[in-house]
């Protein structure tokens, strides 16, 4: 039976059931859920939220955030206190959507690192399930609570800790030291994994999401193939045992990576981003990985397109992919505020006149 509501389609891309049309979702909350469903019709959206299964406590360390100034901008200090010492960052606001990005890092030189092995020896790893339950029954018909684990290892050093720069110099200069924080990096991974390994025994996760934000030139195949793809395949291995899918979210240029996504494990890509943005369009990845799952963010320069444009631009991937039962069309990156009253339009027409051609 063809699903009905936003939650079945979802779900079927998710399993290789049958489909009506390409489902048309975004992040929970990424524009104002309600104002989009009087656009465009609650049936032609659908909703994926955010969800983890498990919490982090660290009994011996504390922290704390104040606001601040820096040059002149808004922005908030963060202080992590641990038994061997304290690492604090800086990060500014921007002031479109809120949300923030480094200043500076919490490790700048090698003796941070000893201070981020404290915390990291001091994390435990506790299951909680109550808000995903909570948001399973919140979002109804409407889609699905996006279960997710922790980034790995270096895809969390460079994101949350250091910056670029600094790692790939400190994997350089300390790779005995580096190596011990991967450890401690993936041996919390590895319990998180467990954890959503023991709620997928009892309740229908359908999909479980890596949050890793792939792209190619910031990791490349050498650490890709050494930090994601072991990681990635114990999961997909897991996650077989109770019929739950793989994904990880990549969301910038893959090509460098076609061959090692391919050896994976991974069963579906969150957030692919196909061109004019990024380098691998739906065509490409299904004529490389022929049983992925594409979860495709619209490309955003599209957004701000002519409405024929955005039309055609929707056109295109669904020619590319719609046939496949594997696509999904989602917003899950940055948007210029406003334009999603001309784009969302286009691309629901697209959909629909691709469904019934």
């Amino acid at each position: 039976m063809k699903p009905t509501c936003m939650r079945d389609r979802i779900i079927a891309v998710i399993r290789g059931d049958e489909l009506d049309r390409v489902p048309f979702v975004q992040y929970d909350g990424m524009f104002p859920n309600q104002e989009v469903w009087d656009l465009i019709g609650r049936d032609n959206l659908g909703l994926l939220r955010w969800m983890y299964v498990y919490q982090l406590a660290t009994p011996n360390c504390s922290g704390g955030s104040e606001e601040v100034q820096i040059n002149g901008k808004r922005g908030v200090r963060n202080t992590l206190v641990t038994p061997v010492g304290t690492l604090t960052e800086e990060r500014l606001y921007e002031p479109t959507y809120g949300t923030t990005a480094a200043h500076t890092h919490y490790v700048k030189e090698r003796a941070d690192y000893e201070v981020l092995l404290a915390y990291l020896r001091d994390t435990v790893v506790t299951e909680t399930r109550d808000a995903f339950l909570r948001s399973r029954q919140e979002l109804g018909e409407d889609g699905l609570p996006m279960v997710a684990t922790a980034r790995t290892a270096y895809q969390q050093l460079w994101v949350q800790w250091v910056s670029l720069e600094d790692l790939s110099l400190h994997l350089v200069d300390y790779p005995d030291l580096l190596a011990e924080v991967v450890a401690e990096l993936n041996r919390i991974e590895l319990e998180i994994f467990e954890v959503i390994y023991r709620v997928a025994k009892d309740e229908p996760l359908y999909f479980v999401d890596i949050p890793d934000n792939i792209t190619a030139p910031t990791i490349g195949e050498r650490y890709f193939r050494q930090y994601c793809l072991p990681l990635y395949q114990r999961l997909a291995d897991m996650m077989a045992e109770v019929d739950v899918k793989v994904f990880a979210h990549m969301d910038g240029d893959l090509k460098p990576l076609w061959a090692a996504i391919g050896e994976s494990g991974l069963q579906g890509i969150d957030s692919f981003s196909p061109p004019p943005d990024n380098d691998t369009s739906p065509a490409d990845a299904l004529a490389q990985w022929p049983y992925m799952r594409l979860f495709m963010n619209f490309p955003s320069s599209i957004h701000l397109a002519q409405p024929e444009v955005i039309y055609a631009t929707a056109m295109d991937i669904l020619q590319q992919a719609g046939a496949s039962g594997q696509l999904q069309i989602q917003i899950s990156e940055n948007v210029p505020p406003g334009v999603w009253r001309t784009s969302y339009p286009q691309i629901v027409r697209a959909i629909h006149d691709f469904a019934g051609a």
